[in-house]
C-alpha cells in the first residue's frame, strides 16, 4: 500500500512540476494533480493499448516515434477529463508528456519507488 501511495504522489508531483515548466499547461492545485494522476493511470491502462493497437502500422513505420504522439494524446484526454487541468495544443501535450515521463522517473528514483 505504501508503494502505491508513493507512486501516486510521484505521479501527481510530476504533473504539477510539468505544469509549472510549461506556459500552456495549467493546473489549479495539487488536488487536481492527484486526480489527474489517477485518470492518467487509468487512461494509460485502458485507452493507450487500444490506440497503440490501432496505430501499429504507423508506429512500425516511424520506428516507435509515433508513441510520443500517442502519449501526448492520452495526456490531452486526461486534461479534458479533469477540471482544473488544461493543456493548450496537441504539440504542447506531446512535449509535456516527454517532460512528464522524465520528471516521473527522477521523482520515483528519489522516492525509491521502482516499477515491479
Amino acid at each position: 500500500m505504501t508503494k502505491f501511495l508513493l507512486r501516486w504522489i510521484a505521479s501527481a508531483a510530476s504533473i504539477y512540476i510539468t505544469a509549472a515548466l510549461f506556459e500552456n499547461v495549467y493546473i489549479t492545485g495539487f488536488d487536481a494533480a492527484m486526480l489527474a494522476a489517477v485518470i492518467l493511470g487509468i487512461a494509460n491502462m485502458i485507452v493507450k493499448p487500444i490506440i497503440v493497437l490501432f496505430t501499429l502500422p504507423i508506429n512500425i513505420v516511424t520506428l516507435g516515434l509515433f508513441t510520443l504522439v500517442i502519449n501526448g494524446f492520452v495526456l490531452k484526454i486526461t486534461a479534458g477529463l479533469v477540471s482544473g487541468f488544461m493543456i493548450n495544443g496537441l504539440f504542447t501535450a506531446i512535449l509535456a508528456s516527454v517532460v512528464l515521463s522524465i520528471v516521473h522517473v527522477v521523482l520515483s528514483g528519489i522516492l525509491g519507488v521502482k516499477k515491479d
